[in-house]
């Protein structure tokens, strides 16, 4: 997806900015590596980039990575449940995805969220706690993101930002 795009946040119309090339080259990469680590018949699915996702009447948010799992209900059906999302930040027009856009995924109890940086080449994983997301590790360096729903998938900092 090329060209600025429209999010509804809290009831209110926010006007995204075009993402630079570098932006969507780091999108691209965390697309392509998610979706290789994906079992073959794993409950989860990956979105395709920014997909509209209508969280509560108030907000449709197009996040950069979305993965949704599968959950078998009572009656034989398949519910569609939101499990992870990233956010990939860019220069001057992070507040949206640092601030408001965590707290209506902390409100929608959303399980996982990663904030990937590439200001500072690092990505924060958040989590659910008692009370909304609990920051659980900030990765740089060498150390590697990973995911306990995605057993394949081992991506170090330097091999997620390569280039940038």
């Amino acid at each position: 997806m090329n060209g600025a795009y429209e999010e509804l946040i809290a009831g209110q119309r926010v006007q995204r900015r075009t993402p630079t090339p570098e932006h969507e080259i780091l999108v691209a990469r965390l697309h392509a590596l998610v979706a290789k680590s994906l079992p073959l018949n794993s409950t989860l699915r990956l979105l395709g980039p920014r997909a509209e996702l209508e969280l509560d009447g108030h907000s449709v948010l197009r996040p950069d990575l979305a993965i949704v799992q599968m959950r078998p209900t009572v009656d034989g059906s398949r519910r569609v449940q939101l499990y992870l999302v990233a956010e990939v930040l860019q220069p001057g027009d992070h507040h949206v995805d640092t601030v408001a856009k965590k707290q209506i995924w902390s409100d929608g109890l959303l399980p996982r969220l990663w904030i990937v940086d590439p200001r500072y080449f690092n990505v924060e994983i958040y989590g659910r706690g008692d009370h909304g997301f609990t920051l659980l590790e900030i990765l740089a360096n060498h150390l590697p993101l990973t995911d306990p729903y995605l057993p394949g998938f081992r991506l170090s900092m330097p091999e997620l930002f390569v280039g940038d």
